[in-house]
């Protein structure tokens, strides 16, 4: 089943690339400056920090040592 509206999008984001060719340090050069025109405020929020993953303690459990 296609969305229309998906089928929009894609169609002008097509355009835009063809427009510059496929280059796209051009087409961010222009969403920037579409940006910029907008007059709208562009939040940039910083990256969170990600958790540190919790090692696994199946190598110990196979040797034995389970810490409970």
């Amino acid at each position: 089943m296609k969305d229309p509206i998906v089928a929009e999008v894609r169609k002008h984001r097509m355009d835009h690339t063809l427009k510059f060719k496929g280059d796209l340090a051009a087409i961010c050069a222009d969403l920037r400056a579409v940006q910029e025109a907008s007059g709208h405020n562009v939040v940039r929020l910083r990256p969170r920090k990600q958790k540190p993953l919790r090692s696994s303690r199946r190598s110990d459990r196979k040797r034995g040592r389970e810490n409970s």
